[in-house]
């Protein structure tokens, strides 16, 4: 019997959702441990645009996303685990060496190649997710997933001010460097190769272009997937201006890191609470009711954000309840878009992975760019983004709200 065997065999329930939480809480790190240090970077590296300082978040998610589209078939063909290393490798090598970038430029050369390591981490987290798990179940574990993985914009803006206190913003990426190795040994002690072998698939043009055929034809699937391109795109334009706004517009100062982990640790309490819920109510019903929700605070804060300044205790109380339903819309809508597609997992959680990182780095990165000292840009962010997802949700539903779906087989687990 082999140690991947043993690994296998008492992989339980809550370390496997720990360490496929731990995976993708790598690409969270990777974008807000960098938000207090925007700046820092920028005076040291002659970038007097503020809003090109967002730029280290973008290039790193374009490269994130596009990424994706290789690792996909490379996953269904060679397994999860192989990829998973090289993904992870590349990411530790870039972070170190942002350490010594001379240029603003070459840091951000550095970024985009970082992110194309990391989408190795977020195609085969969600693809061992749904190796293991199916329907209600596996949005369970998808949601627990995303209750460990919200922890880190939790303490993450907090990390990155206390490395700033104790040395320069260079810090930050040896930070990211010895996590990531961390994250990257114990995957490779712990983590089973989930892919059966009577699902691995051919690597060639045509196996691959019908696995994304597959994919972009289910219309339940491929219309939920891009729910997930919107939402992101939204929560992005958010993210890159949250520096600006709470510090910028409400003068937060080093109260800033206490707001945005307030904000993530009440997603994080969302994921919780759906894990539980969602084996009751099911995905349809939780992640419609929670788009609602989501377009009437982003409704109000437009409307407020028109008419005058917006106190803060009001805009932050409207920015709470709305990531809340994101979160719940978030979660559900990734596992409709997963589920009917188990047997090609990799290729789907590519192709999905793509739509939403550079599809919503895209919004995302124009919605911040608009950013004008005022909080209309990213309110009309919010509105349009979600009138996309329930017309898109409408297509997927044959233009039905509140239903119960098809439950799907979970795909063989391998063990060798």
């Amino acid at each position: 019997m082999t140690a991947q065997s043993i690994s296998a065999r008492v992989l339980s329930r809550p370390e496997f959702i720990a360490l496929v939480a731990a995976l993708m809480a790598l690409n969270a790190l990777a974008i807000d441990v960098m938000l207090p240090a925007l700046p820092y970077m920028g005076e040291a590296l002659g970038v007097t645009n503020v809003n090109e300082r967002q730029l280290v978040v973008s290039a790193y998610m374009i490269g994130f996303g596009a990424a994706q589209l290789v690792f996909g078939p490379i996953t269904d063909r060679f397994g999860r685990r192989a990829p998973l290393f090289v993904g992870i490798a590349l990411y530790v090598v870039c972070a170190f060496a942002a350490t010594f970038a001379p240029t603003f430029a070459i840091l951000l050369g550095l970024r985009f190649v970082q992110g194309l390591g990391a989408a190795a981490t977020r195609v085969i987290a969600i693809s061992v997710i749904r190796d293991r798990y199916s329907g209600r179940e596996m949005a369970s574990v998808m949601s627990l997933t995303f209750m460990v993985f919200m922890a880190v914009p939790i303490v993450a803006p907090g990390v990155g001010q206390v490395i700033l206190l104790t040395g320069p913003w260079h810090l930050i990426f040896i930070f990211m460097t010895v996590l990531a190795s961390a994250v990257g040994i114990w995957a490779w002690i712990r983590l089973p190769e989930t892919l059966h072998p009577e699902y691995r698939r051919a690597l060639s043009v045509r196996v691959i272009a019908d696995g994304f055929r597959l994919v972009v034809t289910n219309r339940v699937a491929f219309f939920y997937g891009l729910c997930g391109t919107f939402l992101f795109g939204a929560m992005f334009g958010f993210i890159i201006c949250t520096q600006q706004i709470f510090v910028g517009i409400y003068g937060l100062g080093p109260y800033f890191p206490i707001a945005f982990a307030s904000i993530a640790g009440l997603m994080a309490l969302a994921n919780f609470l759906n894990s539980s819920i969602v084996k009751r109510v099911g995905m349809r019903r939780l992640s419609h009711f929670s788009m609602l929700v989501y377009m009437a605070c982003a409704t109000v804060i437009l409307i407020l954000s028109l008419t005058g300044p917006v106190p803060f205790w009001l805009y932050y109380a409207l920015l709470m309840v709305l990531q809340f339903a994101f979160a719940w819309a978030s979660s559900n809508m990734n596992s409709l878009s997963m589920e009917p597609l188990g047997a090609v997992a990799g290729t789907a959680a590519a192709v999905f992975g793509f739509m939403q990182t550079v599809g919503g780095a895209v919004l995302g990165t124009f919605i911040g760019q608009q950013f004008n000292g005022t909080l209309t840009p990213n309110a009309v962010g919010y509105v349009v983004m979600g009138a996309l997802v329930l017309i898109c949700v409408l297509i997927a539903e044959n233009g039905r709200l509140f239903g119960v779906g098809k439950e799907y087989e979970t795909a063989p687990v391998a063990v060798e």
